[in-house]
């Protein structure tokens, strides 16, 4: 068995045209096991990518760069018989009410009526982790706008995918402490919201920062200057081998 992480786009809201939105895939053996937001460009990439639609989607935060591809996913499953009440959201219970009032309470989610936005879906709420494919991934609280709005994944021994968020070294020296590539949301500038550069080489140690892979940043001249720091930095379309999960 063999896992990877590829990423499907790393730029921020407004590079998300240039770099994508930002988004990843757990692989499996080469076949999609968990796709991590699902913003508009996000979408368009992993069809590109794997010539399908997911069938499993955890979703860290409800930015629209990172859920605007979910409305389209709505109608490509409600209309599929197939995969109609199949295909997988888990979602931590804190972000369940903003999804909710941002694509969920829409009035007539189809023209036809008789139809709730939730039907295309299988909704799977979730607190501390959850269990998926015979795999458990351990889900975290970060650092972006109000508390308890936006959350981390993290498959133990394997990988952690921060989301967006500030510099939370007090989560990762627990939630990234059995040797896990880290792919951490940081930028040129940092601002209220987000990580900057400076601030992680600050925050972080250096055996942390070494595991890094970063993303969501905002051109692809910001990206070769944080090269040029001599940090991890990943491109759309990016396949990052993994270490397999911990039993």
């Amino acid at each position: 068995m063999s896992w990877s992480l590829q990423f499907l786009g790393v730029g921020n809201s407004q590079a998300a045209m240039q770099l994508g939105s930002a988004s990843a895939v757990l692989r499996r053996d080469g076949v999609p096991a968990l796709m991590v937001d699902c913003g508009q460009e996000a979408l368009t990439a992993f069809q590109q990518a794997f010539g399908a639609m997911p069938d499993a989607l955890f979703i860290t935060h409800v930015h629209m760069d990172h859920v605007a591809g979910l409305e389209r996913l709505f109608f490509a499953t409600y209309f599929d018989p197939a995969r109609r009440g199949k295909v997988r959201l888990y979602v931590p219970v804190g972000v369940l009410p903003h999804l909710q009032s941002r694509l969920a309470d829409y009035p007539g989610v189809v023209a036809e009526g008789d139809a709730n936005w939730w039907d295309a879906f299988q909704l799977v709420p979730v607190t501390r982790g959850f269990w998926h494919a015979g795999q458990w991934y351990d889900v975290f609280p970060v650092r972006h706008h109000l508390p308890d709005t936006a959350f981390g994944l993290r498959l133990p021994g394997s990988m952690v995918w921060t989301g967006d968020t500030r510099p939370i070294p007090e989560m990762l020296a627990k939630f990234a402490d059995a040797g896990e590539l880290v792919a951490h949301d940081c930028a040129l500038h940092g601002n209220p919201s987000h990580s900057g550069v400076d601030e992680l080489e600050r925050e972080y140690p250096p055996a942390l920062l070494s595991r890094c892979v970063l993303y969501h940043y905002a051109s692809e001249a910001d990206g070769e200057a944080l090269r040029a720091r001599g940090h991890r930095v990943a491109r759309a379309g990016d396949v990052l081998p993994l270490a397999d999960p911990s039993a």
